[in-house]
């Protein structure tokens, strides 16, 4: 299975992209919630939409879902 066959299709929103990224950064809940201008609250609701939109599981899986999308495919020298 191809890596975008194992993700689901949907596109995550602007507002989603933005906490993908921060916590692709490293940042817990509640410094994505001060980052965003939320609460930590609205942020676990983020998260999961974010990941039932992408078919994942975690803040891994989505850590290296952005970061394979970021840096686009390696190139051989």
């Amino acid at each position: 299975m191809s890596a975008d066959g194992r993700y689901g299709s949907r596109i995550p929103n602007e507002r989603e992209q933005r906490v993908i990224q921060l916590v692709a950064e490293g940042l817990k809940n509640r410094e994505v919630a001060q980052e965003i201008g939320t609460t930590e609250h609205v942020v676990k609701n983020y998260l999961r939409v974010i990941y039932d939109k992408l078919g994942l599981w975690n803040r891994v899986e989505l850590a290296l879902w952005y970061e394979s999308r970021r840096t686009g495919p390696a190139v051989m020298v």
